[in-house]
């Protein structure tokens, strides 16, 4: 079978299975196997696949016809052209979380930050993207799963940032672990933020792969945002920032709940689609 066929049988068995893109998500499997970039496959439609790698090409595109994301299957993520290590036990870093990263970077200039302490790190992302460009700046990282640690220290590992980024397993909501962390110059936090009732509306991949308690908080969707807002009194310095990755039509909301612990000068910045994405607040 060669790389042409191989792609057009995934192509139309993905197809059949639901899954979204079932092109672009068959070549992108098959250049992982090939270790090429998808767009050398197309220099490559007469080779023949071996027998090895036709027979990982058939268990990865099995996988993801049961809806089983494409990132868990490679195991990496490209995030703010850095590569991160992902498996199930963390969240998918998202494109739209760049945004939240970039604000942060672009604001530094004025602020310069000297600590950061990240809340539900996952992968590590957000802190590992702002280690890489804030040497200066100490960043915490914090998790309430020891898995999803296991996963961010590696990642810590891989992209050098070891001198400037620590990971603690932490819960947000306890108190007292809280208070010991220290004081900061900015929080950060991409939160659980789905709602209880909207959980189950999401894509099969969502609900069924990655970890459910780092998508919603089983709740309303704003439990986080309400407890690290409240937190966020006692562990940032005055005039301390903090950021939120926020979900569609949710940043009124969080607007309120920043204005009732008492926060000033809140903004919200929009995503690529124009959804307002980051809600940033001062101390």
């Amino acid at each position: 079978m060669t790389v042409l066929e191989a792609i057009n049988l995934s192509t139309d068995y993905l197809t059949k299975k639901g899954v979204d893109s079932a092109r672009t998500n068959a070549e992108l499997l098959l250049a992982d196997i090939l270790k090429c970039k998808r767009l050398d496959l197309y220099l490559s439609f007469d080779r023949p696949l071996d027998e090895k790698e036709t027979k990982i090409y058939r268990d990865y595109i099995t996988r993801r016809g049961k809806r089983e994301p494409l990132q868990y299957i490679t195991g990496k993520v490209e995030f703010y052209g850095l590569e991160f290590y992902v498996n199930k036990h963390v969240l998918i870093p998202r494109q739209e979380t760049e945004i939240l990263v970039e604000t942060i970077i672009n604001s530094y200039s004025e602020n310069s930050f000297s600590r950061i302490l990240d809340i539900g790190t996952g992968t590590g992302n957000i802190s590992i993207t702002l280690a890489k460009h804030l040497r200066e700046t100490k960043i915490i990282s914090i998790d309430i799963s020891h898995r999803a640690l296991e996963v961010a220290a590696q990642n810590v590992k891989l992209s050098g940032t070891e001198s400037n980024l620590f990971i603690k397993q932490c819960d947000v909501f306890d108190t007292e672990s809280v208070a010991k962390l220290g004081k900061f110059d900015l929080i950060v936090s991409n939160p659980p933020y789905v709602s209880k009732n909207e959980f189950f509306t999401l894509q099969d991949e969502i609900i069924n792969h990655e970890p459910e308690m780092a998508v919603t908080d089983n709740q309303d969707g704003y439990s986080f945002y309400k407890r690290i807002s409240e937190a966020g009194r006692e562990l940032l310095n005055d005039k301390g920032k903090i950021f939120f990755e926020v979900g569609q039509n949710q940043h009124q909301n969080v607007i309120s709940i920043l204005n009732d612990s008492s926060y000033k000068n809140i903004k919200t910045i929009k995503d690529y689609l124009q959804i307002e994405r980051v809600v940033s607040a001062e101390k």
